[in-house]
């Protein structure tokens, strides 16, 4: 239960130490894993010392334990080791520190912890850490390479050698950093951030120079691997050699067989990319040369046609088409007119023979009565009828005397 404390009532130090003690007794046996930093086995001493640190974080506690304890293991236990230990935390009043007192020691062996590796390659790779559509592309030519690898290191070399071999303008922007032991995954982690943060940066690589399983287990930490999938910059993996595997190399945007072989893939070959464009521009050279000679062939042909070397002919063959054709339309024409001439003719005769006037002409008249009415009947007049006789030259008038 909290304590009643205030300015004015505050508990001595001795007392808040002897509380944290006692709750610290009340938390009971606990199994930790974590890997031994510091190993301290004095001659002739009862009690081994060690520091038991988290791979993952910087967080590390204080070991003790009976040298009987440790004997049982001191053949398989080192410094860098992971083990598990049995331990009761402990709190040492006086000083006010905490540690753990070991009743038993376990080392982690090679087969656990590939087991554990491969646990967690599955549960991160249900997440979805490792798909390929999370992958980005490399830039083909980046500004500027961060380089994360050991100080002085051979990975650091080959990368530098080989990409200013490769490229002699390219710019890298290194962190050194633990590459094993401890403090690797925090270094690590740290300088692929820093390295993802800087705008100018377009690629990092991760490198280093091969190992045992144990050296290269701080690049299959859980924190590490998250790190790599949250970063907005391509990160290509170069851990090991060919056989080496770590989990790096799945959440990696490309990976690399070795630090040389990044350097290749993320930097490119300024030769090649010379004999490159002299392929393109000579390749462009032919095909523009093809195309001109195509085209100069297809004018000479075109040039060649008897329509381009003597076009008069055309116009003069036109020519005498049209003079035909008004030749042709003369005739049709002329044929035409004579034909309506003749029926014109032989109409107008039959209009003049039977015309009234042609038969008055022959000595014919024609009588009508005052009302204009034509006499076709001796019935149709009486005597003393006023009657109007025509004829071809005229009419005149005449009366009906019986």
């Amino acid at each position: 239960m909290a304590l009643n404390t205030s300015a004015e009532a505050p508990l001595p130090v001795g007392e808040v130490s002897r509380l944290i003690g006692g709750w610290i007794e009340r938390l009971g046996a606990v199994w930790v894993e974590g890997q031994i930093t510091q190993l301290s086995r004095r001659p002739g001493a009862g009690v081994v010392f060690m520091t038991l640190r988290d791979p993952s974080y910087d967080i590390s506690v204080s070991v003790t334990c009976f040298r009987q304890v440790f004997d049982a293991v001191a053949d398989v236990v080192a410094e860098g080791a992971r083990v598990v230990v049995h331990a009761k935390p402990e709190w040492y009043a006086p000083r006010g520190q905490l540690s753990l007192r070991a009743v038993e020691i376990r080392p982690v062996g090679i087969g656990e912890l590939l087991a554990r590796l491969e646990q967690l390659k599955r549960t991160l790779g249900a997440e979805g850490l490792f798909a390929l559509d999370r992958k980005k592309v490399l830039p083909f030519l980046p500004h500027r390479v961060g380089l994360v690898c050991g100080r002085a290191s051979a990975a650091e070399h080959d990368v530098l050698e080989m990409a200013r071999r490769r490229w002699p303008a390219v710019r890298f922007e290194v962190r050194n950093v633990a590459v094993q032991g401890v403090h690797a995954v925090a270094q690590v982690v740290q300088a692929v951030k820093e390295l993802d943060e800087l705008p100018d940066v377009d690629v990092i690589i991760v490198a280093r120079g091969g190992g045992s399983v144990e050296d290269l287990l701080p690049f299959s930490d859980e924190q590490l691997v998250r790190a790599v999938s949250e970063c907005r910059t391509p990160v290509v993996s170069a851990i090991g050699h060919e056989p080496d595997a770590p989990l790096l190399d799945l959440v990696a945007d490309l990976r690399a067989s070795t630090p040389t072989d990044a350097a290749k893939k993320v930097v490119p070959d300024v030769g090649e990319e010379l004999d490159r464009v002299r392929q393109l521009r000579d390749r462009a050279l032919r095909t523009v040369h093809g195309l001109l000679d195509r085209e100069e062939r297809g004018l000479a042909h075109a040039l060649a046609r008897p329509a381009m070397e003597h076009p008069q002919r055309m116009v003069d063959a036109r020519e005498a088409e049209v003079d035909a054709l008004v030749a042709r339309g003369r005739r049709v024409l002329g044929h035409l007119l004579d034909r309506a001439e003749s029926e014109l003719a032989h109409t107008r005769a039959r209009v003049v023979s039977l015309s009234p006037a042609a038969t008055l002409e022959r000595g014919y008249a024609v009588l009508q009565r005052a009302d204009g009415a034509v006499v076709r009947s001796p019935e149709d007049v009486a005597a003393g009828d006023e009657l109007r006789a025509r004829v071809s030259e005229g009419e005149f008038a005449v009366r009906v005397t019986g």
